[in-house]
């Protein structure tokens, strides 16, 4: 398989890990987000990716999946152990609730397209950018925080005592937020949480310094 990645890619980051967790073999293809204005606007990559976005998953039989929770649905139904989701009905639907509160309400606005658009068209700050992004991530992040804090479930991981698609999620963006400067002081949890994953070896090949087009 070919992974279209970049290394600071959240999406992308999220991916990476759910392969190392399942010792899946891939390819990673860089593509970058900045280089040449923009190496995912470029026509051949926007024929794989029509969003012009990563991840994208190309598999060996010239399938072609987007959007970093179909790529990993997918990689789960494909080769289901280890498991990215709990057994339980009620326990599946609440990791999927923690991952969706990250990639679909945390994420997309505080994306490098939004963030370029804010500098670029609305003429903001670079302070003003890095205070529009930490606003919306720490106020995500805390909303992660209480659920953690009020799951009934509690072990070294989002859910219990290994990690889920809710880890996969909650690293990346933990990585963005340390980036940028959030205040992650009221979010224990949150900070445990990615420490136990950090600690991983499927998590340490996945991190953004160690992807061959991290510069």
């Amino acid at each position: 398989m070919k992974l279209y990645t970049y290394f600071r890619s959240s999406a992308a980051y999220r991916v990476r890990i759910a392969l190392n967790l399942k010792c899946m073999d891939y390819e990673a293809v860089p593509v970058s987000l900045v280089k040449q204005g923009g190496q995912q606007r470029k026509a051949d990559y926007l024929a794989l990716n029509p969003a012009g976005l990563v991840p994208t998953l190309q598999t060996d039989d010239g399938l072609v999946i987007t959007q970093s929770l179909a790529i990993i649905a997918y990689l789960d139904e494909l080769q289901p152990e280890p498991a990215l989701l709990p057994e339980a009905l009620a326990d599946r639907a609440w990791v999927r609730s923690v991952a969706s509160l990250i990639a679909c309400d945390i994420h997309p606005i505080n994306n490098l397209r939004v963030l370029q658009y804010l500098e670029q068209e609305l003429s903001c700050t670079s302070q003003q950018k890095n205070r529009w992004y930490c606003h919306w991530v720490e106020q995500g992040l805390l909303a992660v925080e209480r659920m953690l804090q009020a799951h009934g479930q509690r072990g070294a991981f989002c859910w219990g005592q290994v990690p889920t698609l809710a880890d996969c999620c909650l690293v990346p963006q933990v990585f963005n937020a340390r980036r940028f400067g959030c205040d992650l002081s009221q979010m224990p949890r949150v900070e445990a949480v990615t420490q136990a994953c950090e600690s991983l070896p499927a998590f340490k090949r996945a991190a953004p310094d160690n992807q061959p087009d991290a510069v």
